[in-house]
């Protein structure tokens, strides 16, 4: 897979980071029947080369450990950029920014895996850049305005109003509140 597109193989499979190598399997075998080349009516050679590749990888457990370690360094360097505060750090601006920043990985979260959608603290501080004790004020008003709340677990989930608070939302300088997961 090329540097572009590294980050997409549980895309290409369609499956969470979280499935084992039983759901793996299956899916790969439903995709690989719907995209093999010698489907004349839904095969696609690409993409069934594609399918391959991601199937190789993510069954193999070595291969995939070295895969989904490489995958959450090149996550965080993304949250990392796609969260750049403005040069006056402490004002409006920056405070908007960094809550869409939270919202938008909690909405990353539930899309990737609704029934378990927990972002804790230091996940944050890994992929926004920015230190807990800036995040506290935020993740307190946006618990207390109802978009995020605490999990079971002690993390945070997004809740609907939240969903609905981050879809309602105009991009920042033109770029995407929602990164790729």
């Amino acid at each position: 897979m090329s540097e572009n597109t590294f980050g997409d193989l549980y895309e290409v499979l369609q499956v969470s980071q979280n499935a084992d190598s039983e759901t793996i399997e299956r899916v790969f075998r439903l995709l690989a029947k719907r995209y093999h080349p010698d489907n004349t009516v839904t095969g696609h050679e690409s993409k069934f080369r594609e399918l391959l590749e991601a199937y190789h990888t993510l069954s193999d457990p070595e291969k995939r450990s070295a895969y989904d370690a490489r995958n959450e360094v090149m996550r965080a360097d993304r949250w990392k950029s796609f969260y750049q505060p403005p040069a006056a750090s402490n004002g409006f601006e920056a405070d908007l920014k960094l809550r869409q920043g939270i919202l938008s990985i909690l909405y990353t979260a539930r899309r990737q895996n609704a029934l378990r959608p927990g972002v804790g603290i230091v996940h944050f501080e890994n992929l926004l850049g920015c230190p807990r004790e800036a995040m506290e004020f935020h993740l307190w008003y946006l618990k207390e305005k109802g978009f995020i709340q605490r999990t079971d677990t002690g993390e945070f989930a997004i809740t609907a109003a939240g969903v609905d608070e981050i879809s309602g939302k105009p991009t920042l300088q033109g770029q995407e509140r929602l990164m790729p997961p």
